[in-house]
Formats: structure tokens, C-alpha cells, sequence
């Protein structure tokens, strides 16, 4: 994954209400507060984890403030691991997806946040690429040197405790006493509810395959539909109190996290440019209308994204696994537009929307790589198709 600092150079603070977006709310579900993944590149634990407070929200047992970094010490042993068995040919970076959480739960369990803050280190926000590069220095010493010995794995270990703190074996929280074991187990979370969706024609409909992104190190299996029942269910879920764990490409100056707004421009006509002579927009190039565009950024016909559409810019390598972020709404624009309220983890200062901005529908049926959702948001008959 992209780091946060590095997704948002350049960007303008301006407000999507601002900029001549005018939304009204259609569902918008309860979660909890925004969170800053700061200099690291863990999106993914830090969409997973709002997905999951979020589910115990609605399963009614209270609000939750979990633990980050005690998934995602496991998940970086656990890339070690892999590593090792690959022959050094695995994936030892920051980033990875929905089910690297899933797995690290059911391995250690997890654990309040006030328990586990995961800063050792002088800084009063998260940052991993020092701890980072040691565990892949001693990764590949691993496995040049064709052994995991005893003072390996304490070295591992050190780092960890290092940055991150030691694992606690026990702890008090509101009065009661638990390991991580028995803390996962008391929130009531069963790792089999959740799948992965996604929506590509180059594997069969109605079948699992492994969706071909480097931070698919585990390689899990997606759930592949075809594109509008990938967003038939996602609406389905929505309004029907689920939230969605969204993993997509960030990469497109649409995506503008400091305005509010992600949206996918069509460009073809000048009067979807606010000032723009007709003249002037003849002789201008595609990428100058873009640019144009982009300059007062207001609502403007977007991209009929088909199945041919979204597969084009993914196997252009347009399409990328760049972001994972947490939606917990729709709303509509004032000409009817459908977008999506989106919780990001970059903190709340970067935008006036308090960390939260609006996927419009065109730009998430382009965009999505997959999104993890409860096997109970997916309607009866897309359920049996599945055969889940």
C-alpha cells in the first residue's frame, strides 16, 4: 500500500460541499471514530479493524477501540515466515489486504488499543519504515544463509518489542482480566462470516479465484460476480445495516481525499467544463480537459463503466491495489448521482469532512480491486450462485 503521506501530496483542502457538491444522506451507519495510519503503509489493518468495531456496533455490543498494531505485528512475522518458504521470493512490506486481519485473529487474538499502542519509539504518531527495513535485512539473512536459528527469531522478536512494545500475556480491561485469546473470543467475531467479492472477466463468474495483486501474499481467494451484482450487493449491504471493507486504486486525480470526492469523469463535451469556450475546448488534448476538470471540481457526467471498461484499466495496470478504506454509507449529489461515504485513516485534519470523503458509483465499479463484506449482506439468490 501507498504510505498516507505520500497519497496526499499536493492535494487542496477544500471542502466537497465547497466545490459544488450538495449531498443528501441515504444511509449512513455508525461507526467508530477516525483513525491516522500516519507514516505506515498498514491501510489495510486499519480499514479491517473500522470494518470490524463496526460489526460489533451492529451486533449491538458496544463501541470498541481495538488494537492495530497488535495485528500487524503478527502479520509481519507471519510475511517472515512466508518469506522464508518462498525462497526470499515473498512479499516482506507494509502492505496486504482484508484477510491478513482474519488470519492474525484467529492466530493470537487481539486486544484493546490502550492495551497495545504500538509506538515504542520517539514520535507521537505510527511509522514503520526504520522497523521496516530491519525485518527485511533480516529476512533475506534468513534466507541467504538457508536457516531460521534460535538467535533469529529473537532478533525478530526484539525488533518487534522494539517499535511495536511486547505482546501482553494478560491484561485488565473494565474490570475483567484476559489474554488476547480470550479477549477475541468474548467480542464474538467468527473470521468464517466474512468473504472477499471482487468482479474481473478474465476468470469465471460465480467461482473463487486469487485476485493477482502483490499484497495478496497469502494468496486468499475473492468471490468473482459479475460487475453489477458486485455493486448490487455492496447497495444490498449498505441498506441493510452492513458495512463494507473496500480494497482499490487511489492513483487517479479523481480521487481527491483533500476535496471530499472521488469521481470518474467522462470529459467529452464542453459543457462538462464550468467557463470553457467551445473553442478552447477543441484544442484542448485529453489530458488538458482532465486537467481542466480537476481545476473547479464540481458534479459532471461520469464514466458508463461496463465489464470491458473496468478490465481495460486493470490489466493496463491503471486499475491497482493501492488503498483499503472503510464505507459506511451511501448519499446522493443534487443531480441524483449515487456516492459512497467512505472512512479513510489519514486522521481527520486533511480534509474538511473530518477524514470521511464520497466514492461516486461510477469511480467504485471502475476502481474496486474487491471489498470484504458478511456473508449475511449478500442476497439469497447471489448467495446460492456463490455457494456460500
Amino acid at each position: 500500500m501507498i504510505m498516507a503521506a505520500m497519497l496526499c501530496m499536493g492535494a487542496v483542502s477544500v471542502n466537497a460541499q465547497e466545490s459544488g457538491y450538495k449531498f443528501t444522506d441515504v444511509v449512513r451507519l455508525k461507526t467508530t471514530p477516525v483513525k491516522n495510519q500516519a507514516s505506515t503503509g498498514t491501510c489495510w489493518c486499519f480499514a479491517t479493524t473500522s470494518f470490524m468495531e463496526t460489526e460489533l456496533l451492529r451486533m449491538g455490543k458496544g463501541e470498541y477501540d481495538l488494537s492495530e498494531m497488535f495485528i500487524v505485528r503478527q502479520k509481519y512475522f507471519n510475511q517472515t515466515e512466508d518469506n522464508y518458504q518462498r525462497r526470499g521470493q515473498g512479499n516482506v512490506g507494509q502492505g496486504s489486504l482484508s484477510h491478513t486481519w482474519m488470519n492474525a485473529f484467529n492466530q493470537v487474538g487481539i486486544v484493546p488499543e490502550e492495551v497495545y499502542h504500538g509506538i515504542m519509539y520517539n514520535s507521537e504518531n505510527h511509522s514503520h519504515g526504520e522497523m521496516a527495513a530491519y525485518i527485511s535485512a533480516i529476512s533475506a539473512t534468513a534466507v541467504k544463509m538457508k536457516k531460521r536459528s534460535p538467535e533469529y527469531y529473537k532478533m525478530l522478536n526484539n525488533i518487534f518489542d522494539t517499535y511495536l512494545g511486547p505482546i501482553p500475556e494478560k491484561f485488565n480491561y473494565k474490570g475483567k482480566e484476559y489474554t488476547p485469546k480470550s479477549f477475541a473470543a468474548s467480542l464474538g467475531l467468527n473470521m468464517d462470516d466474512y468473504v472477499e467479492i471482487t468482479s474481473f472477466t478474465h476468470k469465471p463468474y460465480y467461482k473463487p479465484f486469487i485476485v493477482e495483486v502483490p499484497d495478496n501474499w497469502e494468496h486468499h481467494q475473492q468471490y468473482n460476480l459479475p460487475l453489477d451484482e458486485m455493486m448490487q450487493v455492496m447497495n444490498y449491504a449498505l441498506n441493510h445495516g452492513y458495512s463494507v471493507c473496500w480494497d482499490g486504486d487511489v492513483s487517479e486525480k479523481g480521487f481527491a481525499h483533500a476535496k471530499g470526492v472521488a469521481i470518474n469523469p467522462e470529459l467529452q463535451k464542453v459543457e462538462d467544463f464550468s467557463g470553457t469556450d467551445r473553442a478552447r475546448f477543441e484544442s484542448m488534448t485529453p489530458q488538458q480537459r482532465q486537467e481542466e476538470a480537476y481545476k473547479f471540481l464540481a458534479p459532471c457526467p461520469e464514466v458508463n463503466v461496463t465489464p470491458e471498461v473496468r478490465q481495460a484499466g486493470y490489466d493496463a495496470f491503471q486499475t491497482t491495489d493501492d488503498h483499503l478504506m472503510h464505507i459506511t454509507g451511501i448519499v446522493k449529489d443534487q443531480n441524483g448521482t449515487k456516492y459512497y461515504i467512505t472512512k479513510n485513516s489519514w486522521g481527520t485534519a486533511r480534509n474538511n469532512m473530518g477524514g470521511f470523503l464520497n466514492m461516486s458509483e461510477s469511480f467504485v465499479r471502475a476502481k474496486t480491486i474487491y471489498y470484504m463484506i458478511h456473508k449475511n449482506a449478500i442476497p439469497a439468490d447471489i448467495r446460492k450462485k456463490l455457494g456460500i
